[in-house]
Order: structure tokens, then C-alpha cells, then sequence
């Protein structure tokens, strides 16, 4: 079994690529952001809490999305595959992730990490609020916050992937079918 992380920061390309991937190399996409979208939409009680934390910006706790994720590797069947989208996010989430794939004698295979700068966040981020009429994408305030809590508690990931030889960085500003052609070449060396 396969285990991708799709890393980069908001507005990177992540969900635009990761189709491509999934049908590619028959792997199930888990969009953290999907599931707790999923939730907030149920108007559960998770769901609920993760819409005033999204809102504001903030990343939901740890132990709910890992929860969440733990549970589609047990029950997602007839793939080669799982391409993460959104964890983890943190140093703390890599170890847990680490952790929970220890337990069936799994590990990551790769980080696919697809890198922009700064100003083209800002400029995706407020276009994709735009069209997918994505509250959480419309307010300066949130989108600097975004950018600055991916800066302080996500980057680290790159130094702890490195570390293990799985960080894999894609040029995200060309066109989308550059970049996916660049995905594409790093995983089939893989």
C-alpha cells in the first residue's frame, strides 16, 4: 500500500491535482478539508466546532482529524493507495501519522510537495473564494492568518520529511498541466 501526502501551502493547486493522482495511481484522496466541510454541512457537533475554528482561520485539533483519517485507512477498499490532502500540518501530526501506519506496518511513501509564493496564495486564494463561494477563503484577515500558520507550524514538515529522504518539492506556478506532468514524472520514479 501506498501512502502520498499532498503538501503545499493554501491555494497551492493540492485539490486540483489530487484527481489526477487518485485516478492515475487508483488511490483514494483524503481532503481533510472534505471531511470537515462534510461535517459543518451535516451541522453536527464536530462539525460545528470545526466551523468556528475554520472561520477564524485556526486548524481543527489534532486528535479529531486523525480520528477521521485513521478511520478511512481501515475502511477504504480496492486501492493502492492514499494520497493525504491537508495532513498533516504539523510536526505532532507527522509523528501521530507515523504512529497509526506503524500499527499495520506501513509507512509514508513520499511527500508530494507542491511549492508557491506567498503573493500567488493570496491572489488563488481570493479567487477560489470567488468561485467556489468559499466563506472561509473571502476575509484578508483569515487569508493572512492562513499563510502565517502555514508558515509557522507546516514548513517544519519540510525539514522532517527531508530528514527521511520521503520530501519530493514541485515548481506549483506553472500551468496545471505542467505542474501535473511534474507530479506525474516524481511518482512514477517512485
Amino acid at each position: 500500500m501506498k501512502y502520498y501526502i499532498l503538501f503545499g501551502p493554501p491555494g497551492a493547486g493540492k485539490g486540483t491535482q489530487a484527481s489526477a493522482m487518485v485516478e492515475k495511481y487508483n488511490l483514494h484522496h483524503i481532503s481533510t478539508g472534505e471531511l470537515l466541510r462534510k461535517e459543518i454541512a451535516a451541522g453536527s457537533e464536530l462539525g460545528l466546532k470545526a466551523k468556528s475554528l475554520i472561520d477564524a482561520g485556526a486548524l481543527v485539533p489534532d486528535e479529531v482529524v486523525e480520528g477521521m483519517i485513521e478511520s478511512e485507512f481501515r475502511t477504504v477498499k480496492g486501492v493502492d493507495g492514499f494520497l493525504l490532502d491537508g495532513f498533516p500540518r504539523t510536526t505532532a501530526q507527522a509523528e501521530a501519522l507515523d504512529r497509526i501506519l506503524e500499527k499495520c506496518n506501513e509507512s509514508v511513501t513520499s511527500v508530494v510537495s507542491i511549492m508557491i509564493p506567498d503573493e500567488m496564495i493570496k491572489e488563488r486564494i481570493r479567487h477560489r473564494a470567488s468561485i467556489e463561494g468559499r466563506a472561509d477563503d473571502a476575509r484578508e484577515e483569515t487569508i493572512n492568518n492562513r499563510i502565517k500558520t502555514y508558515h509557522d507550524k507546516t514548513e517544519p514538515l519540510v525539514t522532517f520529511y527531508s530528514a527521511q529522504g520521503k520530501y519530493r518539492e514541485i515548481d506549483g506556478t506553472g500551468t496545471i498541466e505542467q505542474v501535473r506532468q511534474a507530479i506525474f514524472d516524481m511518482m512514477d520514479k517512485l
